[in-house]
């Protein structure tokens, strides 16, 4: 969704002066704020319960050799308003009526560019006290509104493989990778934070950056655009 100048009233005042409907905006629909839809790869969901008839070992999924689980069962509620109500919009394949093709549905999720300062000081408005902590030296991406199910097992494993399946590329450059992922277990839900080192600058004529992941069986793909953001006349990133 593209957003005139005054549709971002938020812009041509001080952070201290932003009302609710301002902080909303940049935390949820801004240039550093998409919401995204992602594919699922449902194949290897119905692959498994044919030859296992369940969710596979360890009642998880293995994505690329390691368990990231899709478990029946259990897990904290997800974030409120950021991936839909706890337990809904995200049912396990095979369930209704006991058929195995049945497609896992995908969550809505929220990407947040962690490390801009319009995204720190909105956070500090709302009064998120449990936003994740970035230092200065990396460009951080958070994506809120993964399933529990999605972020179980072991967190050191599970940030490695994330580690592997995210990049920021750019035109006619070399992709960006993430220098670490970092899992957060929070009571409203998981939070996955992709840090990029800053040693690789991003900078107005890289125009438009195109981050891509893969969370277990969720691939999405999300596109920025740098000279949208800025802030008092700087990039914000």
């Amino acid at each position: 969704m593209l957003l005139s100048a005054a549709d971002q009233p938020w812009k041509d005042k001080e952070s201290a002066e932003w009302n609710e409907d301002d902080t909303r905006q940049v935390l949820s629909d801004s240039p550093w704020a998409k919401t995204v839809i992602p594919s699922v790869d449902n194949s290897a969901n119905n692959g498994q319960r044919r030859s296992g008839g369940g969710m596979g070992r360890g009642g998880g999924i293995g994505i690329g050799g390691i368990g990231i689980g899709l478990p029946g069962t259990g897990g904290m509620g997800r974030r409120g308003g950021m991936g839909g109500p706890a337990g809904g919009g995200y049912p396990s394949g095979g369930q209704r009526g006991g058929h195995s093709s049945d497609p896992i549905q995908p969550p809505t999720l929220k990407l947040r560019w962690e490390s801009a300062s319009p995204i720190r000081e909105a956070e500090l408005k709302a009064r998120e006290t449990n936003a994740p902590s970035i230092d200065d030296a990396h460009y951080a991406i958070a994506v809120y509104g993964v399933p529990d199910r999605m972020a179980q097992g072991n967190p050191e494993t599970l940030a490695r493989q994330l580690k592997k399946q995210a990049t920021i590329k750019r035109d006619g450059k070399k992709d960006l990778k993430p220098s670490s992922v970092e899992v957060l277990q929070r009571e409203d839900g998981p939070v996955v934070v992709y840090l990029f080192p800053r040693s690789q600058e991003i900078t107005r004529q890289d125009k438009r950056l195109e981050f891509g992941a893969q969370i277990g069986r969720l691939h999405l793909t999300q596109f920025f655009a740098v000279g949208d953001m800025v802030y008092k006349g700087k990039i914000e990133l």
